[in-house]
């Protein structure tokens, strides 16, 4: 579509080649490397990776740095080499419950069992400028910075054995999951396809969503029951030799959120569950994909859905950034013919409109 531009592929080559002198920048500047992207910008490399659905820190550097930046851009790179990748088949499902936390808060009671683990966070920052990072400063090592191996309980399940709280729903291995990677996104939908969307979703959406839905637009009135981060092992099925084989362990953020249920005519009054799960610390991601997730579930737990983060069309057609940003950023592509159509029917119907508004001349007098 770029061929009726002036200069035609020549231009869009120079265009290219502008781009990469540009993400170079001052050539007196030591070049970023991939492995500094990865460990001193990890929080963003976490939110390609999770928005990308693609597990890799080396190539969500790559991302970051090819895309100078723009991580929605980085995103979209990620999601079309991921397109290419051969697909050999499913992990089993991750048991979060046997995570090595590194850290693990919950705001609903102030003694968990294992402890609350303040963890890496920006949460007691006074949110200062610091200077000494200009002038590349070093911190000092931490007390301690190895992930907890002991096992930590769901805080959920404290309210669980007291029947206060919905149960979880119960894995069934005869289930089929759905995979929006593979199928066209229909609905309505359920809560599995619904969490595959909110996982690749744009996090500025669910973070706006969420707070919504706090604001009163969805009735939601949560408290966070848990959040924790740490490393989860993961394990495929080898046909082969008939049982789970461990592939390595990665970083993973999960969010439940604990939320206020009155009753209905079948159900007792208890607390139900939003839940979010995204690879590496990402906390405000999470906790937006669970308040959107418990949003979501208006009409499942009987509740009038009349909020748009209760809107299950509206949320998962409009979540995804990859989508959004090549329908809204298409319009900078050529419509010349478009707009000299549109251009002349208000031509033609600015005409018909002065004529028919033009006053009539005014009759003489009679004598």
């Amino acid at each position: 579509m770029y061929v009726a531009v002036k200069g035609g592929e020549r231009a869009i080559e120079n265009a290219h080649r502008l781009l990469a002198h540009e993400r170079r920048g001052d050539r007196d500047v030591p070049e970023v490397s991939l492995s500094q992207i990865s460990e001193q910008l990890s929080l963003g490399v976490d939110r390609v990776m999770t928005e990308g659905a693609l597990y890799d820190r080396e190539l969500a550097a790559l991302a970051i740095k090819q895309a100078r930046g723009d991580m929605i851009e980085a995103i979209f790179l990620v999601r079309a080499f991921r397109a290419t990748l051969p697909r050999f088949g499913a992990t089993e499902p991750v048991d979060t419950g046997a995570m090595q936390v590194r850290r693990r808060i919950s705001s609903t009671f102030k003694d968990i069992p294992g402890g609350q683990i303040l963890g890496p966070t920006f949460d007691y920052t006074h949110r200062l400028l610091d200077p000494q990072l200009a002038e590349g400063f070093s911190p000092e090592t931490p007390e301690t910075s190895e992930a907890s191996l002991a096992a930590t309980p769901r805080v959920t399940d404290i309210l669980g054995r007291d029947g206060l709280i919905e149960p979880s729903p119960a894995a069934d291995a005869e289930t089929p999951v759905g995979d929006l990677t593979r199928e066209p996104l229909s609905f309505p939908a359920d809560r599995d396809l619904r969490l595959q969307n909110l996982a690749r979703a744009d996090e500025g959406f669910l973070l706006a969503l969420g707070y919504s839905s706090q604001r009163g637009y969805g009735r939601n009135h949560p408290f966070a029951g848990e959040i924790r981060f740490g490393e989860v092992e993961i394990e495929f099925m080898a046909e082969d030799v008939g049982f789970a084989v461990p592939l390595g362990a990665i970083a993973m953020t999960e969010c439940q959120m604990v939320n206020q249920f009155k009753g209905s005519a079948t159900e007792a009054p208890c607390f139900t569950r939003g839940y979010g799960l995204a690879f590496g610390q990402s906390e405000r991601k999470t906790m937006s994909m669970a308040l959107v997730d418990r949003t979501l579930r208006a009409r499942e737990l009987g509740e009038e859905a009349i909020a748009p983060a209760q809107d299950e069309e509206f949320v998962m057609s409009h979540s995804d950034n990859v989508q959004a940003t090549g329908f809204v950023e298409h319009l900078k592509l050529p419509h010349y013919v478009d707009f000299q159509s549109e251009l002349g029917l208000l031509r033609k119907l600015r005409k018909e409109f002065a004529e028919a508004t033009e006053a009539p001349p005014m009759q003489e007098a009679a004598e």
